[in-house]
Protein backbone atom coordinates (compact mmCIF):
# COMPACT_ATOMS: atom_id res chain seq x y z
CA UNK A 1 0.00 0.00 0.00
CA UNK A 2 1.17 3.18 -0.79
CA UNK A 3 2.13 5.76 2.47
CA UNK A 4 0.45 8.68 1.57
CA UNK A 5 -2.90 6.06 1.16
CA UNK A 6 -2.03 4.20 4.36
CA UNK A 7 -1.21 7.46 6.16
CA UNK A 8 -4.90 8.64 4.91
CA UNK A 9 -6.77 5.71 6.39
CA UNK A 10 -4.80 6.05 9.16
CA UNK A 11 -6.25 9.67 9.43
CA UNK A 12 -9.64 8.10 8.94
CA UNK A 13 -9.67 5.55 11.42
CA UNK A 14 -8.05 7.27 14.13
CA UNK A 15 -8.63 11.09 14.17
CA UNK A 16 -11.98 11.17 12.63
CA UNK A 17 -13.26 7.41 14.09
CA UNK A 18 -14.70 6.39 10.75
CA UNK A 19 -16.29 2.74 11.14
CA UNK A 20 -13.99 0.22 10.47
CA UNK A 21 -16.61 -0.68 7.44
CA UNK A 22 -16.16 2.88 6.24
CA UNK A 23 -12.52 2.47 6.16
CA UNK A 24 -12.22 -0.78 4.45
CA UNK A 25 -14.34 0.73 1.58
CA UNK A 26 -12.04 3.60 1.13
CA UNK A 27 -9.17 1.25 0.87
CA UNK A 28 -10.93 -1.26 -1.80
CA UNK A 29 -12.12 1.96 -3.68
CA UNK A 30 -8.50 3.31 -3.93
CA UNK A 31 -6.55 0.53 -4.28
CA UNK A 32 -8.62 -0.02 -7.25
CA UNK A 33 -7.37 3.20 -8.39
CA UNK A 34 -3.86 2.27 -7.79
CA UNK A 35 -4.19 -0.74 -9.84
CA UNK A 36 -5.93 0.79 -12.79
CA UNK A 37 -3.05 3.75 -12.57
CA UNK A 38 -0.57 1.05 -12.64
CA UNK A 39 -1.78 -0.39 -15.50
CA UNK A 40 -2.80 2.38 -17.30
CA UNK A 41 0.76 4.56 -17.07
CA UNK A 42 2.85 1.33 -16.94
CA UNK A 43 4.17 2.30 -13.55
CA UNK A 44 6.16 -0.54 -11.31
CA UNK A 45 5.04 -1.66 -8.23
CA UNK A 46 7.77 0.51 -7.13
CA UNK A 47 6.42 3.59 -8.93
CA UNK A 48 3.37 3.26 -7.19
CA UNK A 49 4.62 2.59 -3.72
CA UNK A 50 6.75 6.20 -3.62
CA UNK A 51 4.36 7.79 -5.97
CA UNK A 52 3.43 11.68 -3.88
CA UNK A 53 0.36 12.02 -6.28
CA UNK A 54 1.84 15.53 -7.31
CA UNK A 55 1.55 14.57 -11.20
CA UNK A 56 -2.34 13.16 -11.10
CA UNK A 57 -4.87 15.97 -12.95
CA UNK A 58 -8.61 15.35 -13.46
CA UNK A 59 -7.79 13.92 -16.98
CA UNK A 60 -6.26 11.16 -15.59
CA UNK A 61 -9.26 10.30 -12.73
CA UNK A 62 -11.18 11.23 -15.21
CA UNK A 63 -10.00 8.44 -17.66
CA UNK A 64 -10.19 5.74 -14.31
CA UNK A 65 -14.90 7.12 -14.43
CA UNK A 66 -14.87 6.45 -18.25
CA UNK A 67 -13.45 2.92 -17.34
CA UNK A 68 -15.97 2.50 -14.54
CA UNK A 69 -18.95 3.59 -16.51
CA UNK A 70 -17.77 0.89 -19.32
CA UNK A 71 -17.94 -1.89 -16.92
CA UNK A 72 -21.52 -0.97 -16.74
CA UNK A 73 -21.24 -0.15 -12.39
CA UNK A 74 -24.37 1.97 -11.16
CA UNK A 75 -23.83 5.32 -10.60
CA UNK A 76 -24.33 5.30 -6.77
CA UNK A 77 -21.12 2.45 -6.99
CA UNK A 78 -19.01 5.00 -9.05
CA UNK A 79 -19.83 8.19 -6.79
CA UNK A 80 -18.41 6.41 -3.99
CA UNK A 81 -15.57 5.94 -5.37
CA UNK A 82 -14.86 9.20 -6.88
CA UNK A 83 -15.79 10.47 -3.08
CA UNK A 84 -13.18 8.24 -1.71
CA UNK A 85 -10.86 9.90 -4.38
CA UNK A 86 -12.14 13.53 -3.25
CA UNK A 87 -11.73 12.98 0.49
CA UNK A 88 -7.97 11.43 -0.82
CA UNK A 89 -7.13 14.54 -2.37
CA UNK A 90 -8.35 16.70 0.11
CA UNK A 91 -6.27 15.24 2.60
CA UNK A 92 -3.36 15.95 0.59
CA UNK A 93 -4.40 19.36 0.22
CA UNK A 94 -5.42 20.02 3.64
CA UNK A 95 -2.11 18.21 5.56
CA UNK A 96 0.70 17.77 2.21
CA UNK A 97 0.35 21.12 0.80
CA UNK A 98 -0.93 20.15 -2.60
CA UNK A 99 -2.31 23.12 -4.78
CA UNK A 100 -5.50 21.68 -5.71
CA UNK A 101 -8.10 18.99 -5.02
CA UNK A 102 -8.30 17.51 -9.26
CA UNK A 103 -11.27 14.88 -7.98
CA UNK A 104 -13.28 17.64 -6.51
CA UNK A 105 -13.81 19.07 -10.62
CA UNK A 106 -15.27 14.96 -11.48
CA UNK A 107 -18.53 15.66 -12.22
CA UNK A 108 -20.48 12.80 -10.24
CA UNK A 109 -22.80 10.82 -12.56
CA UNK A 110 -26.79 11.17 -11.49
CA UNK A 111 -28.13 8.39 -9.47
CA UNK A 112 -32.10 7.95 -8.81
CA UNK A 113 -33.57 8.95 -5.79
CA UNK A 114 -34.86 5.90 -3.56
CA UNK A 115 -36.92 6.43 -0.89
CA UNK A 116 -36.26 4.82 2.38
CA UNK A 117 -38.01 1.68 2.89
CA UNK A 118 -40.19 1.35 5.72
CA UNK A 119 -42.68 -1.05 7.29
CA UNK A 120 -46.59 -0.04 7.61
CA UNK A 121 -47.56 0.76 11.30
CA UNK A 122 -50.51 -1.86 11.26
CA UNK A 123 -48.17 -4.49 9.85
CA UNK A 124 -45.27 -3.51 13.04
CA UNK A 125 -48.50 -3.53 15.57
CA UNK A 126 -49.50 -6.62 14.26
CA UNK A 127 -46.40 -8.65 14.56
CA UNK A 128 -44.79 -6.76 18.02
CA UNK A 129 -48.41 -7.84 19.54
CA UNK A 130 -47.36 -11.62 18.89
CA UNK A 131 -47.71 -13.63 22.26
CA UNK A 132 -44.42 -14.37 23.36
CA UNK A 133 -43.96 -17.91 25.56
CA UNK A 134 -42.35 -16.21 28.73
CA UNK A 135 -40.20 -18.88 29.28
CA UNK A 136 -38.00 -19.05 26.15
CA UNK A 137 -35.09 -16.90 26.46
CA UNK A 138 -34.31 -17.05 22.84
CA UNK A 139 -37.67 -15.75 22.09
CA UNK A 140 -38.47 -13.40 24.39
CA UNK A 141 -34.40 -11.89 23.32
CA UNK A 142 -35.78 -11.93 19.97
CA UNK A 143 -38.91 -9.97 20.68
CA UNK A 144 -37.39 -7.54 22.47
CA UNK A 145 -34.37 -6.34 19.84
CA UNK A 146 -37.72 -5.86 17.22
CA UNK A 147 -39.42 -3.75 19.91
CA UNK A 148 -36.31 -1.77 20.85
CA UNK A 149 -35.15 -1.26 16.95
CA UNK A 150 -38.73 0.13 16.36
CA UNK A 151 -39.43 1.80 19.72
CA UNK A 152 -35.99 3.74 19.72
CA UNK A 153 -34.86 4.06 16.22
CA UNK A 154 -31.13 3.05 17.10
CA UNK A 155 -28.70 1.26 14.61
CA UNK A 156 -28.30 -2.14 14.64
CA UNK A 157 -24.20 -1.90 15.96
CA UNK A 158 -25.88 0.49 18.87
CA UNK A 159 -28.10 -1.85 19.74
CA UNK A 160 -25.28 -4.44 19.48
CA UNK A 161 -22.99 -2.52 21.16
CA UNK A 162 -25.81 -1.35 23.89
CA UNK A 163 -24.56 -1.71 27.80
CA UNK A 164 -26.71 -3.16 30.21
CA UNK A 165 -25.51 -0.46 32.74
CA UNK A 166 -26.67 2.26 30.23
CA UNK A 167 -30.41 1.20 30.04
CA UNK A 168 -32.38 2.74 33.02
CA UNK A 169 -35.85 1.43 32.71
CA UNK A 170 -37.02 3.59 36.16
CA UNK A 171 -36.43 6.80 34.16
CA UNK A 172 -37.08 5.30 30.95
CA UNK A 173 -33.69 6.57 29.17
CA UNK A 174 -31.14 4.48 27.47
CA UNK A 175 -27.73 5.73 26.29
CA UNK A 176 -26.09 4.54 22.84
CA UNK A 177 -22.59 4.67 21.49
CA UNK A 178 -22.93 6.07 18.17
CA UNK A 179 -21.30 7.23 15.04
CA UNK A 180 -17.94 9.15 15.93
CA UNK A 181 -17.61 8.07 19.49
CA UNK A 182 -20.75 10.46 20.16
CA UNK A 183 -23.04 9.11 22.73
CA UNK A 184 -26.66 10.11 22.75
CA UNK A 185 -30.17 9.68 25.33
CA UNK A 186 -32.96 8.03 24.04
CA UNK A 187 -36.09 8.27 25.86
CA UNK A 188 -38.35 5.16 25.97
CA UNK A 189 -41.91 4.08 27.36
CA UNK A 190 -43.35 1.70 29.22
CA UNK A 191 -43.70 -1.03 27.35
CA UNK A 192 -40.32 -1.00 26.41
CA UNK A 193 -39.25 -0.80 30.13
CA UNK A 194 -41.29 -4.13 31.17
CA UNK A 195 -40.05 -5.74 28.44
CA UNK A 196 -36.42 -5.26 28.94
CA UNK A 197 -37.52 -5.95 32.63
CA UNK A 198 -38.96 -9.23 32.00
CA UNK A 199 -35.94 -10.34 29.79
CA UNK A 200 -33.23 -9.15 32.78
CA UNK A 201 -34.99 -11.56 34.32
CA UNK A 202 -34.72 -14.47 32.16
CA UNK A 203 -31.04 -13.74 31.32
CA UNK A 204 -30.55 -13.79 34.69
CA UNK A 205 -31.99 -17.77 35.56
CA UNK A 206 -30.97 -18.78 32.00
CA UNK A 207 -27.46 -17.47 31.26
CA UNK A 208 -26.40 -16.60 34.95
CA UNK A 209 -23.32 -14.18 34.64
CA UNK A 210 -22.52 -13.00 31.23
CA UNK A 211 -19.34 -12.79 29.79
CA UNK A 212 -20.15 -9.09 28.24
CA UNK A 213 -21.70 -6.03 29.43
CA UNK A 214 -24.10 -5.46 27.30
CA UNK A 215 -27.28 -5.85 27.24
CA UNK A 216 -28.09 -8.19 24.60
CA UNK A 217 -26.82 -12.02 24.93
CA UNK A 218 -26.54 -15.12 23.71
CA UNK A 219 -27.97 -18.38 25.71
CA UNK A 220 -23.51 -18.87 26.62
CA UNK A 221 -23.65 -15.37 27.49
CA UNK A 222 -21.50 -13.71 24.53
CA UNK A 223 -22.63 -10.87 23.12
CA UNK A 224 -24.60 -10.61 19.71
CA UNK A 225 -23.07 -10.10 16.07
CA UNK A 226 -24.58 -8.20 13.21
CA UNK A 227 -25.65 -11.24 11.07
CA UNK A 228 -27.81 -12.93 14.22
CA UNK A 229 -29.39 -9.51 14.50
CA UNK A 230 -30.54 -9.42 11.15
CA UNK A 231 -31.43 -12.59 11.16
CA UNK A 232 -34.05 -12.20 14.03
CA UNK A 233 -35.71 -9.07 11.71
CA UNK A 234 -35.68 -11.11 8.71
CA UNK A 235 -37.42 -14.18 10.78
CA UNK A 236 -39.61 -12.24 12.62
CA UNK A 237 -40.92 -10.02 9.91
CA UNK A 238 -40.71 -12.42 7.09
CA UNK A 239 -43.83 -12.99 5.48
CA UNK A 240 -46.11 -10.59 7.84
CA UNK A 241 -45.02 -7.01 6.38
CA UNK A 242 -45.19 -6.10 3.02
CA UNK A 243 -41.65 -3.99 2.24
CA UNK A 244 -39.23 -4.31 -0.55
CA UNK A 245 -36.15 -5.15 1.72
CA UNK A 246 -36.02 -6.31 5.53
CA UNK A 247 -33.23 -5.98 8.12
CA UNK A 248 -32.73 -3.65 11.48
CA UNK A 249 -32.55 0.04 9.19
CA UNK A 250 -36.07 -0.54 7.53
CA UNK A 251 -36.96 -0.70 11.09
CA UNK A 252 -35.20 2.41 11.89
CA UNK A 253 -36.49 4.04 8.91
CA UNK A 254 -40.33 3.11 9.89
CA UNK A 255 -39.65 4.03 13.76
CA UNK A 256 -38.59 7.55 12.11
CA UNK A 257 -41.53 7.44 9.07
CA UNK A 258 -44.11 6.50 11.95
CA UNK A 259 -42.70 9.40 14.63
CA UNK A 260 -43.04 12.21 12.01
CA UNK A 261 -46.89 10.77 10.67
CA UNK A 262 -47.70 11.28 14.02
CA UNK A 263 -46.70 14.52 14.53
CA UNK A 264 -42.79 14.69 15.96
CA UNK A 265 -40.75 17.57 14.97
CA UNK A 266 -38.27 17.17 12.57
CA UNK A 267 -35.34 18.53 14.61
CA UNK A 268 -36.23 16.06 17.58
CA UNK A 269 -36.70 12.85 15.03
CA UNK A 270 -32.79 13.83 14.08
CA UNK A 271 -31.87 14.30 17.43
CA UNK A 272 -33.09 11.01 18.50
CA UNK A 273 -31.55 9.12 15.17
CA UNK A 274 -28.26 10.80 16.04
CA UNK A 275 -28.52 12.16 12.20
CA UNK A 276 -25.44 14.70 11.58
CA UNK A 277 -27.60 17.11 9.38
CA UNK A 278 -30.85 17.70 9.28
CA UNK A 279 -30.99 17.22 5.93
CA UNK A 280 -30.65 13.18 6.36
CA UNK A 281 -33.74 13.14 8.60
CA UNK A 282 -36.33 15.23 5.93
CA UNK A 283 -35.85 11.87 3.38
CA UNK A 284 -38.14 10.98 6.00
CA UNK A 285 -40.74 13.85 5.36
CA UNK A 286 -41.39 12.56 1.44
CA UNK A 287 -42.66 9.56 2.85
CA UNK A 288 -44.72 11.40 5.28
CA UNK A 289 -45.66 13.40 2.54
CA UNK A 290 -47.05 10.29 -0.14
CA UNK A 291 -48.70 8.85 2.95
CA UNK A 292 -50.99 11.97 3.83
CA UNK A 293 -51.53 12.11 -0.43
CA UNK A 294 -52.85 8.92 0.36
CA UNK A 295 -55.00 9.47 2.91
CA UNK A 296 -56.11 12.70 1.21
CA UNK A 297 -56.81 10.98 -1.99
CA UNK A 298 -58.89 8.51 -0.10
CA UNK A 299 -60.84 10.92 2.09
CA UNK A 300 -61.51 14.41 1.25
CA UNK A 301 -64.58 14.61 -0.73
CA UNK A 302 -63.04 16.58 -3.30
CA UNK A 303 -59.79 14.71 -4.09
CA UNK A 304 -61.29 13.86 -7.44
CA UNK A 305 -63.29 15.74 -9.76
CA UNK A 306 -67.09 15.92 -10.08
CA UNK A 307 -67.12 13.29 -12.79
CA UNK A 308 -65.56 10.62 -10.42
CA UNK A 309 -62.05 10.55 -12.37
Amino acid sequence: MNSLISEFLNHLRHELRYSPRTVDAYEVHLSQWLDFRSVGEGLSVEDVLADDFSEVSVHDLRRWVLALGRRNLKPASIRLKVQSLRAFFGYLVDKHGRKSNPAAELILPKQSKRLPVHIRESEMKHVLDDEVDADDFIAVRDHLILLMLYTTGMRCSELISLEDGYVDTVRGELKVHGKRDKDRIIPFGAELAEAIDRYRQLRSETVGVSTTDTLFVRPDGRPLYRQLVWAVVNRSLDGRVHAARLSPHVVRHSCATDLLNHGADLTAVRQLLGHESLATTQIYTHLSHRDLQNIYQQAHPRAFNQKGE
